[in-house]
């Protein structure tokens, strides 16, 4: 491979990345510079208007946000950030008042039920402008970012809206009052003087931080320093063709602190990966889909644990899978074996090159699996297959396959819905679901394997894993794709113990039951994966708690959430492109950059042990 540097991120804001800019704004502070200014930022940042609690927004399932800016300076930025909430038209208003009508513009945003319009010193004094937010009061949410000085807020008494108010002149403020709208931030102050006839001085609404904030890892009481070594390991693991690429998140205390893109899609070095790439999460789907679905309905009562697969499938009754619990089931014990390859048993009569309704399951390109072929063979093959060492841990793709059948049936619903409307909708998971191809372009998702065995195709935006495939790629075993920022939304609601966006999605005691160790014989939890008190293997990582669960996946990623530490790791690459490689796992890419996390956390904890024995 040729020596080259590899491109990282589009837009660098104070060691974070925001996504798909090319502005040339001030260039961003660094380390405890941004976080000095945060701070003045929020002491300068006053929300008004807000009886209703339209801020911070909560529920974001329904939710179609327009941002309108006009003369404001760091209006890309202050987009930046809110895409990293749910999904964002952004609108140049300029446009609008100078070369056509602030009509055109309510005609063009008829299909978003949310505004939010920023303002600058200049604009609150075009009466166009305010006459256009009053209107679309009357049928839809809007809210105002203010970014000028008093004498704009005064100007303002005749609206209505909630109004994000900083006065302080800055880039940081664009980014602080962007979160502050989506709950990454807290709103902190009230009014200081009074603005007649409307706001007086005490007046304001403070909010709580209910999201991710994207900040610096000072901001968390780490050196950026001390996460350098994170790119060095990356870049290593693609020197040695690990993986073609890979993007890597860490958030701390709720505040994503790093999260970078290194890479390419494939070796040929032609698109680049982002941080909004799609990734095949690979058996990640049984915690990211399968699980998830699976405490809900228990915690509905729905579901019993200790329950039989034949209480909930009738065609189960009459098979050795009668009398396996749920509870086995999902602790990999029941005895069911690790995979059947079904595909094997294709006959030229199951494929077709075209869709019909005979053929109506896409497996890739032109590869179409003929209707009802999982009732008819896979599932028969699943429930005539032996049970094996049923009581002790053999990791099984056929357990999620079977919960997933098992879901399905008690909710009336399949898991790709169900998932997609329960829980990656509300929290504003923007790529996040099964089947990308139906709502993303093919130069956003990563491709993962060329299929030589199976499919006779580079495999994009199909799912890798050959018995999902069989499924149409919704299983339960695999088929979830998403981007890094859509994971770390996910686990970061299951660190606050089933809270996110002010919405409660778990009761606390469903995360902690789910999330803890329950079997005698392994260190798994229900679903989930945990870590390994075997000390030589180092699992997930040299330094982890004994109280971090998570997942990995196939083709090269892995999600690890340590309560301990309050931390979210997320790690996604395509270690299978071109074709399957032991690297990533042999170089211990994921564990290694995961130790690094650890040790910038344990080196500012010593610091501050020393600083305050000095102060002794």
């Amino acid at each position: 491979m040729a020596n080259k540097k590899w491109p990282l991120y589009t837009l660098v804001l104070a060691g974070f990345i925001l996504i798909n800019s090319a502005c040339a704004q001030n260039p961003p502070l660094q380390g405890q510079a941004y976080v000095n200014e945060e701070k003045q930022v929020e002491k300068a940042t006053i929300l008004l208007n807000n009886e209703e609690d339209i801020v911070p927004i909560s529920d974001l399932s329904d939710r179609k946000v327009a941002s309108i800016h006009f003369t404001y300076q760091y209006a890309t930025g202050f987009d930046s950030l809110l895409s990293k909430y749910t999904a964002v038209k952004t609108f140049a208003g300029t446009d609008y008042v100078t070369v056509r009508t602030l009509a055109d513009l309510d005609y063009d945003t008829k299909i978003y039920n949310t505004l939010v319009v920023q303002l600058a010193d200049s604009d609150v004094n075009n009466a166009q402008i305010i006459s256009f937010i009053n209107d679309n009061l009357k049928i839809r949410s809007v809210i105002v970012a203010l970014f000028g000085n008093s004498a704009s807020l005064a100007k303002l008494n005749g609206v209505s809206a909630p109004i994000v108010w900083c006065s302080r002149p800055s880039p940081v403020a664009a980014f602080f009052s962007a979160q502050a709208i989506f709950g990454g931030v807290a709103i902190t102050q009230k009014l200081t003087s009074s603005y007649p006839p409307k706001y007086r001085k005490g007046y304001g609404f403070t909010t709580k931080k209910t999201r991710l904030e994207y900040t610096v890892p000072e901001d968390a009481g780490i050196e950026t320093s001390a996460l350098s070594n994170i790119d060095n390991i990356a870049y290593e693991a693609i020197r040695n063709q690990a993986t073609p690429g890979c993007v890597v998140l860490v958030a701390k205390d709720g505040k994503v602190i790093y999260n970078k893109a290194f890479g390419y899609h494939t070796y040929d070095n032609v698109i680049p990966d982002k941080l909004t790439d799609i990734f095949d999460l690979a058996s990640m789907t049984k915690v990211s889909a399968t699980t998830m679905e699976t405490m809900r309905v228990y915690e509905e009562g729905r579901l019993n644990l200790d329950s039989t697969l034949g209480t909930y499938l009738p065609m189960a009754r009459h098979s050795n899978k009668a009398d396996l619990t749920i509870r086995e089931v999902l602790e990999h014990q029941s005895g069911l074996i690790p995979d059947i390859p079904t595909y094997e048993k294709l006959k030229p009569t199951d494929i077709s090159a075209d869709s019909s309704a005979a053929y109506p399951h896409k497996l890739a390109d032109h590869y179409f699996l003929r209707k009802d072929y999982f009732k008819d063979v896979m599932w028969t093959d699943i429930l005539n297959s032996p049970l094996k060492t049923r009581g002790q841990y053999v990791y099984s793709d056929l357990s999620m396959v079977v919960m997933k059948e098992v879901l399905e049936r008690i909710t009336s619903m399949p898991i790709n819905y169900y998932v997609q409307q329960n829980f990656y909708g509300p929290l504003g998971m923007q790529s996040a679901g099964y089947l990308p191809l139906n709502r993303f372009p093919r130069d956003q998702i990563v491709p993962t394997e060329d299929d030589e065995v199976f499919r006779h195709t580079l495999l994009l935006g199909y799912v890798h894993d050959p018995t999902a495939a069989m499924l149409a790629g919704v299983s339960g075993n695999a088929g979830l794709f998403a981007s890094a920022n859509d994971i770390a939304i996910l686990y970061q609601m299951m660190l606050n113990r089933g809270s996110y966006g002010g919405v409660q999605y778990f009761k606390p005691q469903t995360v902690d039951l789910f999330t803890a160790k329950q079997s005698a014989v392994s260190r798994r939890g229900l679903g989930f994966d945990r870590w390994d008190p075997i000390a030589d293997r180092h699992y997930p990582s040299r330094y982890a708690s004994d109280e971090t669960y998570g997942h990995t996946g196939y083709t090269g990623t892995c999600i690890w959430v340590d309560p301990k530490y309050n931390l979210v790791y997320v790690f996604l690459s395509n270690r299978v492109n071109p074709r399957v490689t032991d690297k990533l796992s042999t170089l211990q890419i994921r564990g290694r950059i995961q130790d690094v996390v650890y040790q910038a956390i344990n080196k500012t904890c010593n610091c501050v042990m020393m600083g305050a024995q000095a102060g002794k």
